[in-house]
């Protein structure tokens, strides 16, 4: 099914893994943490503990780095059985605040992208996780002057969306969002019947994961590159 772009105002793009790297640090993050708890459990186990520890956290904590650290820690402390030496507890905060410290990494074209699409619709963007750490990021990527809106969302679902749009006052047919997440960036604005474009990221988080079924009769476009999107919109 071929899809009109015609009728779009306004354009609303995810932060990360669609404008820069970030899943990828978090999956190194992993492998330093699960190598740091090698003495009580295997890197497999260890992993598959911390990935249930962080959905148990979720609604606490949030997204973000913070609240991975924070995860990091707890499960650290549960799998040695409290045993865990002050050493390695220090260890595990400073990968947190390595990640904190990375440096952006924009993705192929995201500035190339911006700055033509700026010409003729309003840009936002549209993202979640912590507020200091998105701040912080966006600043680093040198993208501020592109965006009319900038909203860091405590979560990417239709309520969420839903009120975006109430608030900016944008109507659901003229707006589109560019994101890597099917979960966060894509289904919800197609139930809301907005427009989505699917721009797949190497690695995604598990959590961001959905199944066949899910994505089934759902009409939205999937690009390989982030460039494709101004053969439809230019």
């Amino acid at each position: 099914m071929e899809i009109d772009y015609q009728h779009i105002k306004v354009i609303g793009f995810d932060a990360d893994d669609t404008l820069w790297v970030n899943e990828t640090y978090f999956r190194e993050a992993e492998i330093e943490f699960c190598n740091l708890m090698a003495e009580y459990e295997t890197p497999n186990k260890t992993d598959q503990e911390l990935f249930k520890m962080e959905m148990k956290n979720l609604p606490l904590y949030g997204y973000g780095v913070k609240a991975f650290a924070l995860s990091m820690v707890e499960m650290a402390l549960e799998i040695s059985n409290f045993n865990v030496s002050q050493k390695t507890i220090e260890s595990i905060l400073n990968i947190g605040k390595n990640m904190l410290e990375k440096p952006v990494e924009l993705l192929d074209g995201v500035e190339e992208v911006l700055k033509e699409l700026s010409k003729k619709y309003r840009l936002i963007l549209a993202t979640k996780g912590d507020l200091l750490d998105q701040e912080r990021k966006l600043e680093k990527s040198g993208l501020t002057d592109y965006f009319h809106h900038i909203e860091v969302m405590s979560d990417k679902q239709e309520i969420n969306y839903s009120k975006l749009l109430n608030h900016l006052d944008i109507k659901p047919s003229e707006f589109l969002m560019i994101g890597n997440s099917l979960k966060s960036d894509i289904l919800p604005l197609v139930h809301l019947n907005a427009n989505a474009i699917h721009v797949p990221f190497h690695t995604t988080w598990a959590h961001e994961q959905v199944t066949e079924k899910e994505t089934n009769g759902k009409t939205y476009k999937t690009i390989s590159s982030l460039r494709d999107v101004l053969n439809f919109l230019n």
